[in-house]
């Protein structure tokens, strides 16, 4: 079970660190506080507490478009959350569903994109995993 909850909590650091710069970002806090109060309630207040200074951290890193300090957020929050799941394993499948409500889409850590194509001729294949822009002539 360890590679399924480290991706897991790769995944929750990812979203919770995008979402702390969008409108999203009070359900996502609600959603990461109760989790902990349910599974544990003594650091609950905590980790409220390190939400809100790392929204604050994560504005002013994407203000001065400080990628360094996202990643370092990110790999903070996917620590946090990992270690919550291996001290309770039952907390997994709640977080799950927390991160399919919060991100619906799911975020590019959680999915796998597989493309496969044949061109032939002077034919032309374009492929991509997320937005793409063209421009021929």
């Amino acid at each position: 079970m360890e590679p399924e909850v480290t991706l897991l909590a790769q995944s929750a650091g990812t979203t919770l660190v995008a979402l702390m710069a969008t409108d999203a970002w009070h359900r996502a806090r609600d959603g990461i506080t109760q989790l902990w109060r349910r599974t544990q309630p003594e650091r609950a207040e905590t980790v409220a507490a390190e939400l809100a200074a790392g929204r604050e951290d994560v504005l002013a890193a994407t203000a001065a478009d400080d990628r360094e300090t996202l990643d370092e957020l990110r790999l903070q929050w996917q620590g946090m959350v990992r270690r919550l799941l291996v001290a309770r394993p039952a907390a997994v499948e709640e977080l799950r569903v927390l991160l399919d409500q919060l991100d619906p889409g799911g975020s590019a850590a959680a999915r796998q994109i597989s493309q496969h194509a044949t061109a032939s001729g002077q034919a032309r294949v374009y492929q991509a995993g997320r937005d793409q822009h063209i421009t021929e002539r």
